[in-house]
């Protein structure tokens, strides 16, 4: 669990010291710290406050006639000297004492009367002994923090009251008091616009006469790329500093020095960054040197995008060599095809989606899966257990949001369903008290809050998310990992005691969880089980897709407040700072949508072949998905086993021969169902016949002048087909050795041809792909194929190649502008069209199960498209164009343009093998049915064979 995680390593760290960034204000500096001495006024002491095992006290007494002052009374140490630090804050002053048994002071500047230092002549001076380095506070109300050590409620001290603080350095004096001074003025201004805008005058002055230590570098050989201003970013709290970047490192240095002097990260171990949405403005980045946590290593807000995206640029620049970069499509295609599981690829898409442990406004968010929290027995079997994943949180109970619409159908705009959001800071925190306690303190002022409203029952919890009135929220990722120490009440906090007089301890759990651990085993289950992996697709739609905004968000009952969505507000056009503060404030507590990832229906996750699907889509392949026995193992399965087998050891091609046979480049590669025969065609207009026994050409065949360009042959082996740039299709009888017939189909050159079930399938330059019935001729009669033309598919510029699925019910063509289309092949209907290369496609396939489409180009890219939905899922760049393809829907083998084999891993989005091969582009490829054999063709006229030897 990433946010625990990291709490225990900050605990463990900084485990001497009491004080941290979480007991400022939000959006609170901490500038500064001076070891000093907090003393108590001998005269103040009253006799009556000294209960035992009690460590401080207050009283009043008077030190004039007319002014009574509230003293803070230390009596357990005889000096009345309290040794610590003083830290001086953008809304407060601290004192954390050494000795942990006394409580840590924070006086809140606005509450301060006055701040001084005493003069040597004034009758009360505790400092009278030793003048140097005193400070005066006088104020109306302070707090009492971690006192005994313990993380409670902030005990609140009102009254007028004195705290006198001796600097060691006594030199420093004057500058600490003009210090707060200033910060003092911009706490009395009545505006909260006003004060920030006077704060951040304060801290950038003090950026700007600072700069990083460079004595701070790792090695004196590093060379500085870039130095600025910004803030690390924890949740809840920024800390200012200088950020460094060199040719080796990444460094932050606080300016407060806190919690280390330097925060160094090697570029060589980041492993993803990400440009964050921070405050509504676009000014986060976060680093990471892991592939999967949920924590980053750090978190950087700047001043302006400019030195953000530069930062970036330096970085990203660096590690393009040793990571590939993913995108919410290639986490799709790998979850998809089940290489991460549902909750690696949630955690992926919030990464993407600007959410990240370190701001609670944008924390993570994941479903409510199980929906029954009464069963003594947890069945993952019955779909009644889940929730329904189609739905948000607020249209789950009808009654409830029968209630919500009226109201949202007589708002005025803006209109909105839902008056709290499904993920915020608060929401988050109710959640993770019992780790993370004192986050709850920083967020609500000091205090815990009331018990009843804790997180106190999972099965209470999910009843108010179904029937609260303002209750929506979802769940956070703890609930699917391995730590359940935020169940569990083990640091013995004191959360209050509930009506009935129940204090609040552990988390009740479902009477099917047997305990903590068991019920986060369970949540994962579900989480992974096949009906979430059936549905995740809908809650995806939902939260970070197409029903996110828009009609399809009213239309799917999931509409928040503009205000939470990204671009809903332009901070930058409010000139008025305090508007900006409050706008602002409202937001980050309110919560956040997410990014939005998706603007298309998101696809279905495939389920493999032994699971039955509940239902099926209505552009679904026609592949076989009837569960299997187990016990049967048919010969289909052993050839499934050993394609497989091949495609895993594809990389292990070895040379089988070459030949060069055409005078151009081989264009087209047939060969018959022996394997004896290989049939070509080439840019030289002619048609080849080459024996692989005799290692001879045995026919050659000229139907015109013009270049053919693929060639294919009908089952029973005794016609082979070719297509032309002559705009003509010819026939070729193999028996006789002569022209059959002839196609004269389209108004320009024909580029592809495929046979399936009987029918022809031609693409043209002249913009279409026509489908065509041939009823064979009688070659010894001389009567002539019948062609019926069946359909015409029209494109708005030439189509360069095309491909059928294994059912034959979808086809594929891919153009010489880059648009790829799908195409129902019943009903010639048009499905999806998809821009998706700059330039022509070169070769397209669907995969074995159809329900991808993979695409090379012109522009040195592969392209997978999810045929369902016709989205783009998947982007590759190759470097170089690859000119033909091969895959096995996780394997590609490409035919490149500089004549090598490249063999692809498309999840990871790299080369896994290169094999030397033609001495041009690779423009035809050939492969058997059991994908142990492979026949290439090149531009330099040879066609090479490749046998899989393992």
């Amino acid at each position: 669990m990433a946010f625990i995680r990291k709490r225990r390593l900050e605990r463990e760290l900084y485990s001497r010291e009491r004080f941290s960034l979480l007991l400022l204000n939000l959006e609170e500096y901490y500038f500064e710290q001076h070891t000093a001495n907090h003393i108590v006024n001998k005269g103040c002491r009253d006799e009556r406050y000294n209960p035992p095992c009690i460590h401080s006290f207050t009283g009043v007494v008077p030190v004039s006639d007319t002014s009574p002052i509230l003293c803070l009374f230390f009596f357990t140490v005889p000096s009345r000297k309290f040794r610590g630090s003083l830290k001086i804050c953008s809304k407060s002053i601290i004192f954390e004492p050494d000795d942990n048994n006394q409580p840590i002071i924070k006086i809140p500047l606005r509450d301060c009367i006055s701040i001084k230092a005493p003069e040597d002549h004034e009758a009360s001076n505790p400092f009278t002994r030793d003048t140097s380095g005193g400070i005066s506070v006088v104020c109306n109300q302070a707090f009492l923090i971690k006192e005994r050590n313990i993380i409670a409620p902030y005990k609140t001290v009102r009254g007028k009251s004195e705290h006198l603080f001796q600097l060691d350095v006594a030199g420093k004096l004057g500058d600490v008091v003009q210090t707060l001074h200033q910060l003092y003025r911009a706490s009395c201004l009545d505006k909260m616009g006003d004060q920030a805008a006077m704060i951040t005058a304060i801290l950038q002055s003090r950026l700007a006469r600072t700069s990083f230590d460079k004595n701070r570098f790792q090695s004196i050989s590093e060379t500085l790329h870039m130095e600025c201003k910004a803030e690390m970013v924890t949740p809840l709290v920024t800390n200012p500093g200088h950020v460094c970047v060199t040719d080796a490192n990444l460094y932050f240095q606080p300016l407060n020095g806190y919690p280390k002097p330097v925060v160094q990260i090697t570029l060589q171990n980041v492993r993803r960054i990400y440009k964050r949405r921070h405050g509504l403005m676009p000014l986060g980045l976060e680093v990471f040197c892991t592939e999967n946590d949920l924590c980053s290593d750090i978190y950087l807000k700047f001043y302006n995008y400019q030195d953000r995206d530069e930062l970036y640029y330096l970085i990203a620049t660096y590690i393009e060599n040793h990571i590939t970069e993913h995108t919410a499509e290639s986490y799709m295609l790998q979850w998809q095809r089940g290489h991460i599981s549902n909750y690696q690829y949630l955690l992926h898409l919030n990464n993407l989606a600007d959410r990240s442990c370190n701001d609670l406004s944008q924390y993570p968010v994941f479903p409510w899966i199980i929906a029954d929290y009464s069963s003594s027995v947890l069945d993952l079997t019955k779909p009644e257990t889940f929730r329904d994943l189609s739905k948000p949180i607020g249209a789950l109970n009808k009654e409830r949001l029968d209630r919500l619409l009226k109201r949202y159908q007589e708002m005025a705009e803006p209109k909105f369903m839902y008056g709290s959001h499904y993920s915020s800071p608060g929401y988050v925190l109710f959640y993770l008290v019992r780790v993370a306690p004192e986050y709850m303190l920083c967020l609500q002022n000091g205090k815990f809050d009331h018990a009843d409203r804790m997180f106190n029952s999972l099965a209470e919890t999910w009843r108010n998310c179904l029937d609260g009135a303002t209750d929506f929220k979802e769940l956070i990722p703890e609930f699917y990992e391995n730590d359940s120490s935020f169940l569990v009440n083990s640091l013995k906090l004191d959360l209050g005691k509930r009506q009935g007089g129940k204090m609040v301890e552990d988390v009740e759990l479902p009477p099917w969880a047997s305990g903590p651990d068991d019920f986060l085993q369970k949540s994962q289950e579900a989480l992974e089980s096949q009906y979430v992996s059936e549905h995740l697709h809908e809650w995806i739609d939902i939260i970070f897709g197409y029903k996110q905004k828009g009609g399809e968000a009213v239309a799917a009952h999931n509409v928040f407040h503009p205000l939470t969505y990204e671009g809903g507000v332009d901070l930058n056009s409010i000139l008025d700072p305090n508007e900006k503060v409050a706008l602002l404030t409202q937001i980050l507590e309110f919560g956040q949508t997410p990014k939005q990832l998706f603007t298309t229906p998101h696809p279905r996750r495939i389920i493999p072949k032994l699971k039955t699907l509940s239902r099926a889509s209505s552009h679904s392949v026609s592949i076989a998905e009837a569960p299997v026995s187990p016990n049967e193992e048919s010969f289909e399965d052993l050839t499934e086993e050993s394609i497989s087998l091949a495609w895993n050891n594809i990389a292990k091609l070895k040379l089988d021969g070459q030949y060069k046979i055409h005078k151009e480049a081989v264009t087209g590669i047939a060969v018959t169902s022996n394997g004896s025969s290989v049939f070509t065609t080439s840019q030289d207009s002619t048609l080849k016949m080459f024996s692989k026994e005799s290692k001879t050409i045995q026919r050659s065949v000229s139907f015109s002048n013009m270049a053919l360009s693929s060639c294919l042959i009908l089952p029973g082996d005794t016609t082979v087909i070719s297509s032309s740039w002559d705009n003509h299709i010819y026939f070729y009888s193999v028996a006789f050795g002569r022209q059959q017939d002839t196609l004269m189909g389209h108004d320009d050159a024909v580029s592809k041809i495929c046979w399936r079930d009987g029918r022809l399938y031609s693409a043209s330059w002249d913009s279409t792909v026509k489908v065509w019935h041939c009823a064979p001729g009688e070659t010894l009669s001389n009567k002539k194929h019948q062609f019926e033309l069946l359909a015409e598919l029209e494109h708005d510029v030439s189509v360069n190649t095309m491909d059928l699925n294994a059912a034959n019910t979808l086809l594929a063509s891919g153009t010489k502008e880059g648009t790829m289309s799908v195409w129902d092949v019943a009903t010639a209907t048009l499905l999806h069209q998809v821009p998706c290369h700059s330039g022509t496609v070169f070769d397209a396939a669907f995969s074995p199960d159809s329900r991808h489409l993979l695409s090379t180009g012109e522009d040195s890219c592969f392209k997978v498209i999810d045929v369902q939905t016709g989205m783009l899922i998947s982007s590759v760049s190759t470097d170089e164009p690859q000119r033909c393809l091969k895959w096995d829907g996780n394997i590609i083998l490409s035919g490149s343009h500089s004549g090598d084999l490249l063999v692809w891993d498309l999840v990871l989005g790299k080369v896994t093998e290169r094999i030397k091969a033609h001495a041009g582009a690779v423009v035809s490829m050939w492969m058997s049915e059991q994908c142990s054999s492979v026949i290439t063709g090149g531009e330099d006229r040879q066609l090479i064979f490749w046998k899989l030897q393992y």
